[in-house]
């Protein structure tokens, strides 16, 4: 076994111990060995797991967000948010999920809950996707949907009811990511965190996924 093989295998085995039992498999992924780890076959024939962060990931994780982001033109590097996206979840307040394709993280994706969400979040029963990134290497292979798809479950098997995000108007790919993963605009929760910024919300109803 090579050595990016084993530490792939590595990461692995921690995930599996540390993401708790529960939720079902997602119909477009292919389920592995342990309850939360998901595999989804990409181009080129490589396999995109998604399991759960490890906290030595954090930093990595806060760099693809911020790349991501970056190079989609929606953060600049000197962002006062740049700070805030790298560190969301290292607390401990939110769930994060990390794509890995051949041992290297390539997307990741957090699931906040009340009352540690934003204020879109109305109650227990809610939860908000937050911070979905995939970084530009790892495009074009379904990442992005993948995430959304296993966050999505694993809000469903926590007994979540309702599942929110927020959004840049501009960002018309995820908006088409989310409509085509079954979320409707919510214009009546969009709020402004600054005079110059507006969020569109978006919600998915999870009582059937259970």
């Amino acid at each position: 076994m090579l050595p990016g093989q084993y530490a792939r295998a590595g990461a692995l085995a921690a995930a599996i111990s540390e993401f708790h039992e529960g939720g079902s498999y997602l119909a477009s992924l292919r389920p592995m060995t342990a309850a939360g780890i998901f595999s989804r076959r990409g181009l080129f024939g490589s396999d995109v797991i998604i399991r759960a962060a490890l906290p030595s990931e954090f930093a990595e994780i806060g760099d693809i967000r911020v790349t991501a982001y970056c190079a989609d033109g929606y953060l600049s590097a000197t962002s006062r948010y740049a700070s805030t996206l790298r560190s969301l979840g290292a607390a401990g307040d939110g769930q994060i999920l990390v794509a890995v394709d051949d041992g290297q993280l390539v997307g990741t994706v957090m699931l906040q809950y009340w009352p540690h969400a934003g204020q879109v979040v109305l109650g227990p029963d809610e939860a908000e996707i937050r911070a979905l990134a995939v970084a530009p290497a790892g495009r074009r292979r379904g990442t992005g949907r993948a995430l959304v798809r296993a966050v999505t479950d694993r809000a469903a098997s926590d007994g979540i009811q309702h599942l929110v995000l927020c959004t840049l108007p501009g960002m018309r790919a995820a908006h088409q990511l989310y409509e085509q993963a079954g979320f409707h605009r919510l214009p009546e929760r969009d709020w402004s965190p600054e005079p110059d910024a507006t969020l569109l919300v978006y919600g998915l109803v999870l009582t059937d996924r259970r």
